[in-house]
């Protein structure tokens, strides 16, 4: 079991670190103006999505074989939990909000300002914050 929590850590980790920087792409993209640069971070986000998806899948892999090792109860003391995999699944979510954007910049059908695109990037920043707190200290 403690193997499994070392790889799930391991692998959001690895993954957080993708949630961080690619939409940082979209920033430097949004600002871009020539033709070889947007064509570079086109490449760049294309790539790191392509490598951060597997180690999304392995967190979530890890993460619901520790989870399934313990001896799971749906009552009171385990709220933090839920809120955990609604954050979680929210961050599914973002990465998946995340393949459309690499589709629309790469076809050049970008509408979105380089400040969006900085609120954007703080949004993981936020989950891990609460998923941290969440975890740690299991304030419900």
């Amino acid at each position: 079991m403690l193997w499994f929590k070392a790889l799930h850590i391991i692998f959001v980790t690895s993954w957080f670190a993708g949630l961080f920087y690619l939409p940082r792409l979209f920033v430097n993209h949004a600002m871009a103006s020539e033709p070889a640069e947007i064509a570079r971070l086109a490449l760049m986000e294309k790539k790191l999505l392509r490598f951060m998806t597997p180690l999304a899948v392995l967190a979530l892999g890890f993460g619901i074989a520790s989870w399934a090792s313990y001896d799971f109860y749906a009552g009171p003391g385990w709220r933090w939990m839920h809120a955990k995999l609604a954050l979680v699944a929210l961050l599914i979510g973002y990465h998946g909000w995340c393949f459309k954007l690499v589709r629309d910049f790469a076809a050049g059908r970008n509408t979105r300002s380089h400040r969006w695109y900085r609120v954007f990037n703080e949004m993981p920043v936020l989950a891990l914050f609460a998923i941290v707190i969440l975890v740690v200290v299991k304030p419900f």
